[in-house]
């Protein structure tokens, strides 16, 4: 077998994102200094890598000679005929759990999650250099003392990716995707780059979808599985509750009715197992390349629901609107507060010269909005939902055509006995009940005026 480059150990480190090119040239320094001592023990001398990353780089390293050694023959017959020889094969990556997958991280990752889950944790943060940390109850508190260094965090975080994952880390700078203990929970996971070093959060799903009356939305919100066509959006801030809310929707839809569910998610959250439905879901990068590429294949599929994870760009929300034009129920969420900013948003992300268009296709395909937030409990013991919900009238729809959404909180008003709710009186109604406070409500209310 060849031998090895003086410094193939410190490219392959680099290659595979364990340590930067300045902490290389660190490392070659004191070669230069020490010519007894290999690169692979500076490098954990140093605490850049350790020693179970030396291993596996030498394994690396052994397999990228190896294949050097493969092809030398051919390079040789190639030359004793005149032609060029080809480049020298780039160091074929090894297994990706050769490098990457560490039984005792996981190990150690699993016990921390299991931890967090036990004290009803929503979210975990491990960050490079910081305390590991858990949201409960809508407040982030320490978790664990420990302070990993950013070789030890970008090493958990990795081992916790599959392949595709890490590949779209390592280009990106982020990935989002389902981290699972076994037997104890699944995480939508979000792992990304910042300037102290990686970053991951890793945010709870129960194992069963929830009901809609365990979320704390009316009756009303049942009904709305009962359109056959249109387009019902679920819209809040991030960590307001849409996924559950949608979950809890699809499991209705589930329970009800006999029709085809084609879900796409970014990553996979719930996991719905067909009942009277067939259930489908596809997971962006995973089964598809986008929300808009899986739309534009969807209606080839025979759906009678399409649920979209999260409408996010001009394509998917054209798409969803003209799948919901012909004949199909759409579910879908945004990232947006009340009705009238959820259509105007829709509206505002065409040109100007298609808006009234859009206005009208809205006013004839939306069916209603759901607006939601999560407010920290009085006693501590939890998040409550408020919510706002707009269900679409001959009134709302012509507000909606003529360009009035202004004019929807009229709506609102005179639509409660039908079940329809303004997100301040939802908070109104959890102050007078003592579940949450004045104080909180104030901060969440569209007029905080109403709580003094």
């Amino acid at each position: 077998m060849a031998q090895a480059p003086p410094d193939l150990i410190g490219r392959l480190a680099v290659h595979y994102k364990l340590i930067t090119m300045e902490q290389l040239a660190a490392a070659t320094q004191e070669q230069s200094r020490s010519p007894s001592k290999k690169l692979g023990a500076i490098l954990v001398e140093f605490k850049f890598i350790d020693a179970d990353q030396l291993t596996q780089l030498l394994e690396a390293q052994r397999q990228y000679l190896a294949q050097q050694a493969q092809n030398a023959p051919q390079v040789l017959k190639q030359a004793q005929g005149g032609g060029r020889p080809p480049p020298p094969p780039k160091p074929r990556p090894p297994s990706e759990r050769e490098v990457a997958y560490n039984p005792q991280r996981i190990q150690w990752l699993n016990r921390v999650l299991q931890r967090a889950v036990s004290m009803n944790a929503s979210d975990v943060h491990i960050h490079a250099g910081a305390q590991i940390k858990a949201r409960i109850y809508g407040k982030l508190v320490d978790l664990l003392p420990d302070l990993l260094s950013q070789n030890e965090t970008e090493a958990v975080l990795v081992s916790a990716m599959e392949a595709m994952h890490r590949e779209q880390y390592f280009e990106e700078g982020q990935v989002d995707f389902t981290y699972v203990v076994p037997n104890i929970a699944r995480f939508r996971t979000n792992i990304y780059q910042q300037h102290t070093g990686p970053c991951g959060v890793f945010h709870f799903i129960p194992a069963e979808p929830p009901l809609l009356s365990q979320l704390g939305l009316p009756s009303a919100a049942a009904r709305l599985i009962n359109h056959n066509n249109g387009i019902v959006l679920i819209t809040g801030p991030a960590g307001s509750g849409k996924t559950s809310t949608m979950a809890a929707l699809i499991n209705l839809l589930n329970e009800e009715r006999s029709d085809h569910v084609l879900s796409i998610e970014d990553p996979i959250e719930y996991r719905h197992v067909s009942k009277r439905c067939v259930v489908n879901q596809r997971e962006v990068n995973r089964h598809t390349r986008s929300f808009a590429n899986a739309l534009r294949s969807a209606l080839r599929e025979d759906p009678d629901v399409i649920c979209i994870g999260e409408l996010r760009d001009l394509e998917t929300i054209s798409l969803a609107l003209s799948a919901a034009e012909t004949g199909h129920l759409v579910l879908g969420t945004m990232h947006t507060q009340g009705a009238v900013r959820t259509i105007n948003r829709m509206v505002g992300a065409y040109p100007p010269t298609q808006q009234a268009q859009v206005r009208t296709m809205l006013s004839e395909s939306l069916r209603a909005i759901i607006s939601q937030k999560l407010i920290p409990r009085a006693d501590g013991s939890g998040m409550a939902l408020a919510y706002e919900l707009l269900l679409i009238n001959v009134a709302s729809s012509n507000m909606i055509r003529e360009n009035r959404t202004f004019q929807l909180s009229s709506v609102l008003q005179t639509g409660r006995s039908r079940g329809m709710r303004a997100m301040d009186e939802s908070l109104i109604e959890l102050v007078a009940k003592n579940v949450i406070t004045k104080k909180e409500a104030a901060l969440h209310a569209d007029d905080p005026r109403s709580f003094k």
